[in-house]
């Protein structure tokens, strides 16, 4: 508690120090989650848990992976598993920083929330009204960008080709909107959802316009100063390479018909971050990942009103089950809230629970078998960590409609390119 104490307070300076927006929120106005216990969770458990992981590394042609999971009523267990290169022999460590994907759009939905909370945006704004000159907006608005039911298409499956074998071509997002207004629409706006990026780059580009600010400005106005997330950030578009410590992020090839090339694994590491921009751009750290990841689900970050509108979810299509639903830029699966995500060279996924404050942050540094297998292993590991008792041998209801079996099976599904099995002698 004490270290994000003092990093709150870091990013309340920081915020001063930017003073670039009025009626500016304390670090201090955002409500506190349980109280973590500051204890290993048993050894059993994390033994459990390594396997899982091991497993999801395996499946996925990873070399390693970085993962937390927090218990609160009993305590938390974070660890670098693997290597973080495929040539080298340095191991993965919990203080390295990776792209987090789709993760961000949970983070650039919150800054829409804060917008309407100040007075700048309203939710079901028309996007055309800070876009005019934009064809092909009619009827679709703000809202609806975020909770994927705009009828927009996506760009991320047919450029995936060119974002695997060709990651460091810069791109423009009226390019990327562009190519998404092409594709076949799944529907009306409001009618179906359909998860669409392209949506994401949208909203970032009418928020940029009704704000007049910039993203690396909304974004610690809104969620990295106000949780003290020091370690993230959105890159500047001519960035490329990762910072400081950090995994190598790798791919297998991609051919035009979306089919792996198991012989070709490329190094992703230096990447055009606007390939994603405001859809998935962001790079940070397990500790900021779990603390946003916490606050998130709570809606701890806006209003109580916002907070409402941010679980109010729809249906995923018809063949989700009932327990899978999307809010404001995030995902319900049961009782947990989060989101999961991939860009060439890394896959990720971060799930909390509101009330119990349980939470469980994946990285695995291959992203050919999609955000699916990080989001598998998420699932497993809460499904385990939510039978730990506590120090007065209480396990509070969470009650999840999975097993970490089911979970361990899906992770299974995912997996790609596996070594054929050696020939019986």
């Amino acid at each position: 508690m004490v270290v994000v104490r003092a990093r709150r307070l870091l990013g309340l300076a920081l915020i001063g120090l930017l003073g670039v927006m009025t009626a500016c929120t304390s670090a201090d106005a955002v409500p506190p989650g349980p109280e973590q216990a500051q204890a290993d969770l048993p050894k059993g458990t994390m033994d459990e848990m390594t396997a899982a992981v091991e497993a999801a590394i395996a499946a996925t042609r990873s070399t390693g992976a970085i993962v937390g999971v927090w218990a609160p009523w009993a305590g938390s267990w974070t660890a670098g598993l693997g290597k973080a290169s495929a040539e080298g022999a340095e191991s993965m460590s919990v203080d390295m920083r990776f792209r987090i994907a789709e993760n961000t759009t949970p983070m650039t939905c919150t800054v829409l929330l804060g917008l309407v909370d100040d007075g700048v945006v309203a939710l079901d704004d028309p996007v055309k009204k800070y876009l005019p000159r934009m064809v092909g907006l009619d009827d679709i608005t703000l809202r609806q960008l975020c909770n994927h039911t705009s009828g927009i298409g996506d760009y991320s499956a047919m450029l995936r080709p060119q974002f695997v074998d060709n990651p460091t071509r810069p791109y423009v997002p009226l390019e990327l909107i562009t190519d998404a207004m092409g594709a076949p629409r799944p529907g009306g706006p409001g009618e179906t959802f359909a998860p669409s990026d392209a949506g994401l780059v949208l909203l970032g580009m009418a928020l940029e316009k009704a704000s007049e600010r910039s993203w690396p400005e909304l974004y610690q106005r809104y969620v990295f100063g106000p949780l003290g997330m020091d370690s993230t950030y959105i890159p500047d578009r001519t960035e490329l390479s990762l910072p400081g410590p950090h995994p190598r992020g790798y791919a297998f090839s991609v051919d035009a018909a979306g089919a792996l090339d198991c012989g070709a694994l490329l190094d992703e590491s230096i990447l055009s971050p606007t390939m994603a921009w405001t859809a998935g751009a962001v790079v940070s750290d397990l500790d900021d990942l779990h603390v946003f990841a916490e606050a998130f689900a709570r809606g701890a970050l806006v209003s109580t009103g916002s907070g409402k509108a941010q679980w109010q979810t729809v249906p995923m299509g018809e063949e989700a089950p009932s327990w899978q639903a999307y809010g404001l830029g995030g995902l319900q699966l049961g009782p947990l809230r989060g989101h999961a995500g991939q860009i060439p060279g890394f896959i990720t996924a971060m799930l909390s629970e509101p009330e119990s404050g349980l939470t469980v942050v994946v990285m695995l540094n291959n992203s050919s078998a999609g955000s699916g297998a990080a989001q598998s292993l998420a699932m497993q590991l809460a499904s385990l960590a939510s039978k730990v008792p506590g120090k007065d041998g209480n396990v509070p209801l969470i009650a999840l409609p999975w097993s970490d079996e089911q979970a361990a099976a899906e992770v299974q599904a995912a997996a790609v390119c596996q070594e054929p099995p050696a020939p019986a002698q």
